[in-house]
């Protein structure tokens, strides 16, 4: 495990990494607060994660010829706990269900050239421990399998982040209080 900020970059070619990138922006973008994200999934398995890593992605310098890409924070939600952690249930295999991701909240100016990427994939092992995507009781399981699971992206099915935008003009609206005499 890493201690810090390492790239991230490697993780966009894997195959078992869903990404989604902005373009380059053409203006600074700030945001500070909660993340969340909201999915619509299916998947083959009775119980699966879904993970979430917000990150910025920096264009090419001097020091990062490649550019670089810094997480900037992470969720998981284990499936069998989307409507109550009190009642965990399973999912029935090949049914749909919206699902809500609480990724820890962060404050962040993402610099002009910059890109937001967001990484959903199933696991993020060693952060999160391993789900063994059989539905088996946590920390008793003994037939751990694959799970192919299915993220949908429609207009009938519209999963989307939710990001704390500060408005560009926030800061400028403000005075200062005068000093005192």
């Amino acid at each position: 495990m890493h201690a810090g900020a390492f790239d991230q970059s490697e993780a966009a070619s894997r195959s078992d990494v869903l990404v989604f990138m902005t373009p380059p922006l053409d203006d600074e973008l700030e945001i500070a607060g909660p993340i969340t994200l909201r999915l619509w999934i299916a998947s083959d398995a009775p119980d699966t994660d879904f993970t979430a890593k917000l990150i910025d992605v920096y264009p090419p310098s001097g020091d990062y010829p490649q550019g670089f890409a810094m997480n900037l924070t992470e969720g998981l939600l284990r499936t069998r706990y989307r409507d109550s952690w009190e009642r965990p249930a399973p999912m029935v295999p090949g049914e749909v269900y919206a699902i809500t991701i609480e990724l820890f909240p962060v404050a962040n100016l993402f610099c002009r050239g910059h890109r937001l990427r967001l990484d959903i994939s199933s696991s993020n092992f060693p952060h999160f421990d391993v789900n063994p995507n059989s539905g088996e009781p946590e920390g008793a399981w003994q037939r751990p399998r694959i799970a192919h699971n299915c993220v949908f992206a429609e207009a009938a099915r519209p999963s989307h982040l939710l990001l704390p935008v500060i408005p560009r003009n926030a800061a400028k609206g403000m005075e200062r209080a005068p000093s005192p005499p």
